[in-house]
């Protein structure tokens, strides 16, 4: 059993959290303030080998393992959760086609994310559909040489910026997940309606927006595995995904730690720094216990993905507990800053804005606990 990273995940870690440190944290709050998508970041990232961390290096990708990925996700997120998000969603859109597509299908969607800049979204969730996924009502008709598509999609991160969509819809609702289809769709078909962008709480560089599908003729050949794999193909994708989300919420726990630390340091209260007195400092010890254990869940996720071993409790475990670990140290750091954190001036109160989202979106706490539950009694 070995805990330590190799050289070379030490050597990527360290890469992206200099790229967190020089080029999103000076801008961050700015991008945040105006809700302004940060695509020439995007870019800067992927011209690293940060971005699209799970495509296979037989299709021109960096080869990266699950636990790679989740250590660059960490990184990247310590820097701006909101920012991490729009990386991310590139892995999750592409994951379906890594673990689900042929060899043709890998080839013919995977490759052009590695020879120029590119954007994904991974479209799942609809307007009434959020946790019940497998009560979609996006339809997928035979056309006879094509498929076509009709319906809504909700809370799409980069649809306003992507050049191809994976889409989840149903031959028949009745079927359930049974029924359920995964189809690559390039993001300049006709038919492919973006809504408006979302004024959201936290995350707000994410470009997230409601896409409409109306009539969109696919090829036969961009469904990835046969008529009603998607439900499959959805799950396992989560199972690579949630770990990777779990990341994003430890990253950015760990930098409201380091803040916190910082700050009890410096700030004088009856004589003396924060950090001696007790209550402040049992506040910053659960912040680190919560942060190692964590990060322990999630990279025993990643390595089981790694080592092809079924990861769905793990996964769960490691989702539910860094995004609610995250939401607890974030509020705890305002509340070291007091007053000030409450201020947009200082870097907190956004770390708690962004912390949220990571309690609902890939599976809420909730289904996470669901998840974990059925697995336990079976």
């Amino acid at each position: 059993m070995e805990f330590g990273l190799t050289q070379e995940q030490i050597e990527i870690k360290e890469l992206a959290l200099k790229f967190s440190r020089n080029e999103i944290i000076p801008v961050a709050a700015q991008f945040d303030e105006e809700g302004k998508f940060p695509k020439d970041i995007f870019k800067k990232a992927w011209e690293l080998g940060l971005i699209n961390t799970c495509i296979p290096a037989e299709y021109g990708g960096a080869g990266f393992s699950a636990l790679d990925s989740v250590i660059i996700s960490e990184a990247l997120s310590y820097g701006c959760m909101g920012f991490n998000t729009s990386f991310m969603a590139n892995d999750l859109a592409l994951l379906p086609i890594v673990l689900g597509g042929n060899d043709e299908q890998k080839k013919k969607f995977l490759t052009p994310f590695t020879t120029e800049f590119r954007v994904a979204s991974f479209c799942l969730t609809e307007p009434g559909n959020g946790s019940d996924a497998a009560g979609i009502k996006t339809s997928v008709k035979d056309g006879g040489d094509h498929w076509i598509i009709n319906g809504e999609k909700m809370w799409i991160t980069n649809a306003g910026y992507a050049d191809l969509f994976v889409v989840y819809a149903t031959l028949d609702p009745a079927l359930k997940h049974k029924g359920i289809c995964a189809l690559v769709v390039d993001g300049k078909t006709e038919g492919i309606v973006l809504g408006k962008k979302e004024d959201k709480m936290g995350h707000r560089s994410s470009d997230t927006r409601g896409v409409r599908f109306n009539n969109v003729k696919v090829p036969k050949e961009n469904m990835l595995g046969n008529p009603g794999d998607g439900w499959s193909i959805a799950m396992n994708t989560l199972d690579h995904s949630r770990p990777l989300v779990a990341s994003s919420a430890l990253g950015g726990a760990q930098r409201a730690m380091d803040l916190s630390i910082q700050y009890s340091k410096e700030r004088i209260q009856f004589g003396v720094p924060l950090a001696k007195h007790q209550a402040i400092q049992f506040m910053i010890a659960e912040m680190g216990m919560k942060i190692e254990a964590s990060r322990l869940l999630i990279h025993k996720a990643a390595w089981l993905c790694d080592q092809g071993i079924r990861n769905t409790e793990i996964a769960s475990y490691a989702k539910a507990f860094a995004s609610d670990s995250c939401m607890q140290i974030t509020t705890d750091a305002v509340q070291i800053y007091g007053g000030y954190g409450y201020s947009k001036e200082y870097p907190v109160e956004k770390l708690m804005r962004d912390a949220k989202l990571i309690q609902i979106y890939e599976g809420t706490s909730q289904i996470q606990r669901l998840v974990m539950a059925r697995e336990l009694l079976k």
